[in-house]
């Protein structure tokens, strides 16, 4: 904790102009740890700079607040040295840019961040990096497909030994199956033979890629920078790897679902990879004189694939000039809900037009009907606004994509033994801002397991995903947390004389951080933890802690703030803020201008999911009249940047009203919003409309008690 502090004030950035500095410095007066109070008109400057560091030296400081700018400012400017604990009090953007200038309200708000700070500062320590012992640079890549051959390629000419697992006797997974392969290098207009083939050729004399074929995974344990990876081959073989590239791969949507679409009625109609195969395995392929195509066979579909697979549209056309080239007398049809080719893959399909014996279409179908050995297929909702009917030999059904399992993983977590999944089983992440993330810190997900995507996209997410595995190697080095906290050096403490195995903290934690014994007693594997602090919140009995981030603190923090008593008619509203989203848009706001109530108190947190139960309970105890949580918004369109810790809020909201309960307080003065990182347009909506409200409630009853 800290002993001997030093207070820096900015007035620069208008900061002197709306509150009197000189009364902001009286706090540092009186407090023996603060040896040392000043202020300076631009502290970012390199003259502001040399006085803190100055009295670092002299001082023999091991604690700096900067009073200033907001700490996600000018963070490569204030980095001192490792063994300082520093603290950013923001004044600029939550006083100087959003409150009335020279008003006592703003005055007071600048002396309660400071105080906040202070109190923050002399609770914490610094915290100290968590190294395992046995730290390994290799990387295991799982599948050997496109993906997963493209992802070793990389992580070989990047200097990491990078081991394949593969279960079938082969490389190459479905990327070798195929005949031909869509183009997709300029000008995009000719089939390309598969790239797979020359990538497996790579790889075989690299001095950095084992291959391990007809392999399955028996078990994964540890963390990262050291799992344990037990293989089975005929014998059992265990390798120490610091990361992991997910590769497995998917398959085709079972064809056997689309009855509605004659498969498994009539003999002629064959789902796209089944076609694939066919021409691809046959040296003198006798085609039939028409062939239509179904796109969308189970995709964009309620009752089966609600998304769009991605490479189906192009995969017809692809196979469309299979049979004109292989047979020029045959008729191609394509009936399509929409035609989807994306980017530069709109040249293929122009030139794919330009054949006067490939008839397209948008329309349904409606019935498939058999007749003398030809299928007829009657399509409704064409453009011609009239129903057609197509006589064939032949349909081609393109099924879409669905990821494969990732059981075979066979981690050996508490949480289970495959990486937790969307609501159509691809792979879970933060879609929007790190989607090669899994749950599951240290593995990452890559190609068919995380989305729907085709060859050249797969290559590029097996670039992402290698270096994001070899990111996560070198931080787990450091002992440093990866992204959204990358960098921090923090990682849970427990102190389990107190612990009664009520197993919240193992259920709750997104990324499967901790295990548990027989008897529920968490057991922590730090490397996996990505310091959101969702477990702080979910423990009832204030059991975790993180060196800088505790019970402790937060509510010392609650406590510093002065609470004006009822006759003064000044409400106080404490927010706790997600670092993520809404803190941003706080700052966002007052670099537009925006305006808010003077009365509200801001705590920036890890996650939403991080609020204890505690720190609610001292705020009111303490005489506030109201309490926002304000954090990530969830849902499908969006995403809390720790996965589920928004929507934990909400459901650990009843232990909180049963608080509310038990102190005799109305439930509205507790409030939870969730907005999205560009909503700093409404921060000041929010903010006004709720302390309008908790002033027509009226003041805390538990003021001057």
């Amino acid at each position: 904790m800290a002993n001997r502090i030093g207070l820096y004030i900015c007035s620069g950035c208008d900061i002197g102009k709306a509150v009197d500095v000189d009364k902001l410095m009286e706090l540092g007066s009186g407090d023996d740890k603060i040896l040392s109070c000043k202020n300076h008109s631009s502290l970012c400057s390199p003259e502001g700079l040399n006085l803190i560091n100055k009295d670092i030296d002299t001082e023999k400081l091991d604690s700096v607040i900067i009073a200033a700018c907001s700490p996600r400012i000018k963070t490569n400017v204030f980095d001192f040295k490792d063994e300082i604990l520093l603290e950013r009090v923001n004044i600029r953007e939550q006083v100087a840019w959003t409150q009335e200038a020279m008003h006592e309200d703003t005055l007071m708000a600048a002396e309660d961040y400071i105080r906040m700070g202070l109190e923050k500062v002399k609770s914490i320590n610094l915290p100290e990096p968590y190294i395992s012992e046995n730290i390994s640079s290799e990387i295991l890549v799982v599948g050997g497909g496109i993906t997963g051959i493209t992802a070793a390629i990389e992580g070989a000419k990047a200097g990491y030994k990078v081991h394949i697992i593969e279960k079938e006797a082969s490389l190459g997974g479905y990327s070798a199956k195929l005949h031909k392969q869509i183009p997709w290098e300029p000008p995009y207009l000719k089939l390309a033979e598969p790239v797979v083939h020359d990538k497996i050729a790579q790889i075989k004399n690299h001095k950095n890629i084992q291959v391990h074929h007809s392999t399955i995974i028996k078990s994964i344990s540890g963390q990262p920078g050291d799992f344990k990876v037990v293989l089975q081959n005929g014998t059992c073989e265990i390798l120490n790897i610091g990361a992991i590239v997910a590769s497995i791969g998917w398959k085709p949507y079972d064809p056997n679902n689309l009855s509605h679409l004659g498969y498994g009625k009539f003999p002629n109609i064959k789902s796209s990879p089944e076609f694939e195969e066919l021409v691809r395995s046959s040296e003198k392929l006798s085609l039939p004189e028409n062939i239509l195509f179904i796109q969308c066979a189970g995709s964009r579909d309620k009752d089966h694939l609600p998304y769009c697979s991605n490479v189906c549209c192009g995969t017809s056309l692809k196979q469309a000039q299979y049979i004109r080239e292989l047979s020029p007398e045959s008729s191609v049809f394509i009936i399509y809900k929409d035609i989807r080719t994306l980017g530069m893959y709109e040249n293929f399909y122009r030139e794919s037009q330009k054949d006067d014996r490939l008839f397209l279409t948008k329309g349904e179908i409606d019935t498939i009907e058999e007749d003398n050995n030809r299928l007829l297929v009657k399509v409704k909702d064409t453009p011609m606004g009239e129903d057609i009917g197509i006589s064939v030999d032949m349909i081609v059904l393109a099924t879409g994509m669905t990821p494969n399992g990732t059981e075979d993983l066979n981690l050996a977590y508490r949480q289970g033994k495959g990486l937790p999944q969307l609501k159509y089983e691809f792979s879970d992440s933060h879609f929007i801002c790190f989607p090669y993330e899994t749950r599951r810190t240290g593995i990452y997900a890559a190609g068919g397991l995380r989305a729907p995507m085709d060859i050249p996209s797969s290559m590029e997410d097996a670039g992402g995903a290698i270096l994001k595995a070899i990111q996560n190697i070198e931080s787990a080095k450091r002992g440093e947390a990866v992204h959204p906290r990358s960098g921090d050096k923090s990682y849970p403490e427990l102190y389990l004389d107190r612990c009664t195995d009520c197993k919240r903290c193992t259920e709750e934690c997104p990324f499967g951080s901790y295990d548990e014994n027989e008897k529920g007693t968490p057991i922590l594997n730090p490397n996996r933890c990505r310091r959101c602090g969702i477990c702080v919140g979910s423990c009832p009995e204030r059991v975790i802690s993180f060196a800088d981030y505790s019970i402790n603190s937060v509510s010392a923090m609650i406590k510093s703030v002065h609470i004006p008593d009822e006759f003064e008619e000044k409400p106080r509203i404490l927010a706790f803020v997600c670092e993520n989203d809404a803190y941003p848009a706080f700052d966002m706001a007052a670099n537009k201008g925006l305006k808010y109530s003077p009365f509200v108190r801001i705590i920036p947190v890890r996650c939403l999911g991080s609020v204890n139960k505690v720190w609610v309970m001292d705020a009111l105890s303490k005489g506030y009249d109201g309490i926002l949580q304000i954090g990530c918004k969830p849902g499908d369109d969006y995403q809390c940047h720790f996965i589920h810790g928004s929507e934990l809020t909400e459901t650990r909201g009843e232990n909180i009203q049963e608080g509310l309960e038990t102190m005799m307080l109305e439930p509205e003065r507790i409030r939870t919003e969730f907005v999205e990182i560009t909503d700093y347009n409404k921060i000041p909506g929010l903010i006004d409309d709720y302390v309008e409200e908790i002033e027509l409630i009226g003041p805390n009853p538990f003021k001057d008690m």
